[in-house]
């Protein structure tokens, strides 16, 4: 049974997109700060049938995010998907934003999906086959001076995901990114939608790989 790890596992965009992998047979790790609404989340799931636990991480802490990796797969062998969804959607202006605070926003918002990156990577090189897939957002085309930090972060998801993807498509690693460029609420049509296009993205032939699909589409 394939395996798919959640970091920053919400009730929006993260718990649908890891139904979206349960319903075709994954099974799921939802990991969050909050483990027990992770828990929540995963009992959700398994309500429904899908196999599900929760798992205990601090997305802006790399030791926690690495040691997070190690313990999934000691227990349960590879990961073969990976959604890194942590953010830390702080408003604030410039003025407003404090020295430490924009670095613990920025530890989540980016920081977290580097070291998940490179935590997942070994094990997909030596099988040649995962997938590393990235919540990004619309802040990082159309930047707010009213969320600063959040607005660099999705740049750096999207710097990330662009610059990891040819080398990795190499070694055999789907490397991809949704940019979400609405507000996005737990159980909604947007939340479904946007798990589709992880799922779309996960599934195409190795020969069509695409690194950036957005939501809504561009035609929407």
């Amino acid at each position: 049974m394939k395996t798919f790890l959640s970091i920053g596992a919400g009730p929006g965009m993260g718990f649908a997109t890891a139904e979206r992998f349960a319903r075709e047979g994954f099974q799921v790790f939802l990991a969050a700060r909050n483990v027990s609404k992770a828990q929540e989340l995963a009992e959700r799931l398994v309500k429904k049938g899908y196999r599900a636990n929760a798992r205990k991480a601090d997305a802006g802490d790399p030791k926690s995010v690495a040691e997070l990796i190690a313990e999934v797969q000691k227990q349960h062998g590879s990961i073969d998907v990976l959604h890194y969804n942590a953010a830390s959607a702080r408003k604030a202006t410039l003025s407003e934003q404090s020295r430490d605070s924009f670095n613990s926003d920025l530890a989540v918002n980016i920081g977290g999906a580097l070291v998940a990156a490179q935590a997942v990577a070994p094990k997909m090189e030596d099988q040649r086959s995962g997938a590393i897939l990235l919540t990004g957002g619309g802040f990082a085309l159309a930047p707010s001076p009213d969320y600063l930090s959040v607005s660099i972060g999705k740049a750096g998801i999207r710097a990330l995901a662009r610059g990891l993807f040819e080398s990795f498509r190499e070694k055999g690693i789907h490397v991809a990114t949704v940019t979400v460029c609405t507000f996005v609420s737990p159980d909604s049509k947007e939340a479904s939608s946007v798990a589709e296009q992880f799922w779309q993205l996960y599934s195409q032939p190795k020969d069509s790989w695409t690194v950036e699909a957005s939501y809504p589409p561009p035609s929407a």
